[in-house]
């Protein structure tokens, strides 16, 4: 068995600069390190239990896809927040887009959906506190 002692989801996106001013401050994500110099440095950010980095750049950028559908790319972001209607609140002010508000989705988690400058869709996602992933028997 692999014993994994860390992780990290890596985008190569079209503009480096422009996913950094996205992920750093639009969406305010911290800075967990830096390698390298200029607009091609890496920027690692912190994701509550991993890492996001920002790193390299894409050839092309992908195809824009049509909205409201979440576009079907093989990656996407799910970020859980304490309060998606705060989120949403916060990022509308910040001038994000947002692709579909917080809704209540059949599995009983709360959704907003939007996505990076590159198309790279992210849920943010909150656990109610009534919903299964919150109850740890014995605690």
């Amino acid at each position: 068995m692999v014993h994994v002692l860390s992780s990290r989801t890596l985008l190569r996106p079209a503009d480096p600069e422009r996913s950094r001013a996205f992920y750093g401050g639009q969406l305010g994500l911290s800075v967990h390190r830096e390698f390298g110099t200029g607009p091609e440095r890496g920027t690692v950010y912190f994701l509550g239990g991993g890492f996001l980095e920002i790193s390299g750049r894409a050839p092309t950028p992908p195809a824009p896809t049509p909205t409201p559908t979440p576009p079907s790319q093989a990656v996407r972001l799910w970020l859980q927040v304490a309060d998606v209607t705060e989120a949403h609140e916060e990022l509308l002010a910040r001038g994000v887009e947002i692709v579909r508000p917080p809704v209540r989705e059949p599995w009983g988690l709360i959704e907003m959906w939007i996505t990076d400058p590159d198309g790279t869709p992210i849920v943010l996602v909150e656990v109610p506190a009534d919903h299964p992933l919150r109850y740890r028997p014995g605690i």
